[in-house]
């Protein structure tokens, strides 16, 4: 039971890991310092899907479902099994991808934005 919660808290974390790469910038917006942590994990997210790098999650999570005598994940990994043909068809995959990049782009740009904006404003009060 006890790697059965293992490899169930790891799908979480993955989940949690995946939502804050593609919402991670927008929250910068309110705690501006974030943004090194999103750059640094929408720079792994995108190097695992573009070089197909494999993810210490997805291998901890077949570790805790092998020695819970049950199935891995496919090797096509954790977002091709959790999240592809379940929340969005397999063939809106690639238009998914832009979404996800033109998400994080924006979030960037209006944080450029939000932050002139208060320097601005900052320079004004004084």
């Amino acid at each position: 039971m006890g790697y059965r919660l293992l490899a169930d808290a790891t799908a979480i974390v993955h989940f949690l890991f995946v939502a804050y790469v593609v919402v991670g910038g927008f929250i910068a917006w309110r705690w501006p310092r974030t943004i090194w942590l999103h750059l640094l994990a929408f720079g792994w997210g995108f190097s695992t899907v573009l070089f197909t790098i494999e993810c210490p999650l997805t291998n901890l999570e077949n570790w805790a479902r092998h020695r819970a005598g049950e199935a891995g994940l496919p090797s096509s990994g954790f977002i091709d099994y959790y999240i592809t043909g379940v929340l969005y068809p397999r063939s809106a995959l690639e238009e998914v991808r832009v979404l996800v990049v033109i998400c994080v782009v924006v979030s960037w740009v209006g944080l450029v934005w939000l932050s002139r904006r208060r320097g601005a404003r900052t320079a004004a009060a004084k």
